[in-house]
């Protein structure tokens, strides 16, 4: 009986790293964003502006206030509402950011298929 108790909680332990993977949603792209003053950003060089009730998420997918991280650089994936702002956000972790592939341009995500299981992007 303690074997098997010892077992399950070793199974347990080892699927946590699992559990504990973000979500992002098979929409969003990834991009270099710099927060400026106010709603507006700088994506991927361009200029760009904050929805209305924009999140953002920092690498522990805790919110972060913008004015926190106004002016720092960070590798992010995003998504934008119809209007064109950005309206969720999640700050890369640097194991996030090289651990697979993941659409810049919404002709990329296209062409891609989409894992959401796995949360893996791959190119056919």
């Amino acid at each position: 009986m303690l074997r098997c108790v010892l077992a399950l909680c070793l199974s347990l332990f080892a699927a946590l790293p699992a559990l504990a993977q973000r979500v992002f949603e098979a929409n969003a792209l990834r991009g270099e964003l710099v927060l400026q003053e106010g709603q507006n950003a700088l994506l991927n060089g361009r200029p760009a502006q904050l929805a209305p009730g924009a999140r953002i998420r920092n690498e522990q997918n805790l919110l972060q206030m913008t004015g926190q991280i106004q002016g720092k650089r960070f590798l992010v994936h995003y998504t934008v509402n119809g209007f064109g702002q950005i309206q969720n956000v999640w700050i890369l972790t640097a194991d996030e950011a090289n651990k697979r592939p993941w659409p810049a341009t919404p002709e990329e995500a296209s062409k891609w298929v989409f894992d959401p299981t796995m949360q893996v992007w791959s190119r056919p």
